[in-house]
């Protein structure tokens, strides 16, 4: 019987996932994963997918499924590779999206080592994805999941062909209604368990709260200006602030206005109106790459490649041309874009599809 390590957040996506494996006749293990959290905060019994009342949740479905539960202490590897990053983005003006990183090096990384020394070589977790083997190409391929709405595809980019092959994404088929009704009809304790909508280190959702706390430098006041360099009132803090964000900008104007550069040099926020040039653009050059539909890239001149590409999590993926070009000797993509795309943001992610599957990304570039 072939042994597999779940990744228990203690939701019902999660628990679903450890019972269709159990289903399938894996011998299943449950790990829920405690990471970092902000000093003096206590957030052991928050709502966190990473907390110790998480832990609690998920040893709960396992008595339930009648499986082994362990907590793993990941604490000083997430805040390493996951909070670092975080920080030097904030300082640099941009806005990370740390759920990719910690998938990367935490999920399927750091959890793998830990499967391997339980006797697992794969670990499964309760993403809406799926994963293929390509024979004609010897690639492991990520793929959407069926459940379009629920797809976390676009979070998964940075999985190595090692991590892909070693994986499991037991939800990658089903919908969301049909987990809830497995989760129910199993009589799992997580059943009615709302989803969780925030990321797992931040306190009651408060990000300028956690913010002041990491990088009070982000913190000091400074001017807004126009795209055109007149100065409009001043602001508080480059992290508090965002591509395309119009809230907290505290601007007197005629028309709604909306963030459309961030200089942390000058610590300066630009603003612009919703027709502002400056927000939108047909070109995005993304870094850090990682390649999953092939190994090597495609002839940059003879062979750009048609895809549509996501500039970040939730929004819609456009139609866009994919070139790829050594600089200093790192690979970086370039999506052309049939269409402007609007906030394109430094620090969150360029995915780019053909289909269902996912072909590259990087880190956007500033």
């Amino acid at each position: 019987m072939e042994r597999v390590v779940v990744g228990m957040s203690g939701g019902v996506d999660s628990s679903v996932a450890a019972a269709v494996l159990l289903e399938q006749g894996y011998e299943v293990i449950g790990a829920t994963m405690l990471v970092w959290s902000p000093p003096g905060v206590d957030m052991n019994y928050s709502d966190s997918c990473c907390g110790l009342s998480a832990a609690e949740d998920a040893r709960r479905v396992c008595a339930r499924l009648g499986i082994r539960h362990y907590t793993l202490d990941f604490k000083d590897v997430f805040y390493e590779r996951i909070i670092r990053n975080y920080k030097e983005e904030y300082q640099r003006g941009r806005t990370p999206n740390p759920c990719v990183l910690c998938n990367e090096w935490i999920k399927f990384r750091a959890l793998l080592d830990r499967a391997r020394s339980l006797g697992a070589e794969h670990v499964a977790t309760g993403h809406y994805a799926r994963i293929r083997f390509d024979a004609a190409r010897q690639r492991w391929l990520l793929l959407r999941g069926l459940d379009r709405r629920k797809d976390q595809s676009y979070a998964l980019y940075r999985l190595s062909q090692e991590q892909l092959s070693r994986t499991l994404f037991p939800l990658g088929e089903l919908t969301k209604p049909q987990v809830r009704e497995m989760a129910v009809s199993l009589n799992l304790p997580t059943a009615g368990k709302p989803d969780s909508q925030e990321t797992c280190f931040v306190p009651n959702n408060d990000y300028p709260a956690l913010l002041q706390l990491l990088v009070p430098d982000t913190f000091r006041p400074g001017e807004i200006r126009s795209t055109g360099g007149q100065v409009l009132g001043r602001h508080e803090g480059i992290a508090n602030y965002t591509i395309g964000q119009r809230k907290r900008l505290n601007v007197g104007s005629p028309v709604p206005l909306y963030v459309t550069g961030i200089d942390p040099d000058e610590n300066r926020v630009v603003v612009g109106t919703a027709q502002d040039e400056a927000l939108y653009r047909t070109e995005v050059v993304a870094e850090d790459v990682n390649l999953i539909g092939f190994e090597n890239p495609p002839d940059p001149v003879t062979a750009p490649m048609p895809v549509t590409a996501k500039i970040r999590y939730n929004s819609t993926d456009q139609p866009a041309t994919l070139h790829f070009e050594q600089v200093n000797g790192h690979l970086q993509l370039t999506a052309r874009f049939a269409e402007p795309v609007r906030a394109v943001t430094p620090g969150q992610s360029l995915v780019c599809y053909q289909g269902e599957e996912i072909i590259a990304g990087g880190v956007i570039a500033g």
